[in-house]
C-alpha cells in the first residue's frame, strides 16, 4: 500500500483523531469511512438535511444536462 504525507492544521488533526472509533482505527480508515468512493445523493442529503434550495439546483442541473444529451444526439 502506497502511502502520501500531508500537512494539516492542529485543528485538522484534533477533528480526526476525535473522529477515530478505537485506537487501532488509522487516520485513512477514518477518512474512508466518511467518504467513501461513491455515495448516493440520498445518503448525502439525509446527512445535510431538507435544503429546499440545493434541491431546486439539483433539480435544475439535472435537467440541463438532460436537454443537453438530448440536443448532442439530435445533432
Amino acid at each position: 500500500m502506497a502511502t502520501r504525507t500531508i500537512s494539516i492544521t492542529e485543528e485538522a488533526y484534533q477533528r480526526l483523531k476525535n473522529l477515530k472509533s478505537s485506537e487501532k482505527e488509522s487516520f485513512s480508515d477514518v477518512i474512508l469511512r466518511f467518504y467513501p468512493s461513491k455515495r448516493k445523493l440520498s445518503d448525502i442529503l439525509a446527512e445535510i438535511g431538507v435544503d429546499i434550495e440545493l434541491a431546486d439546483s439539483i433539480e435544475s442541473a439535472s435537467q440541463r444536462m438532460r436537454h443537453a444529451k438530448i440536443r448532442e444526439a439530435e445533432m
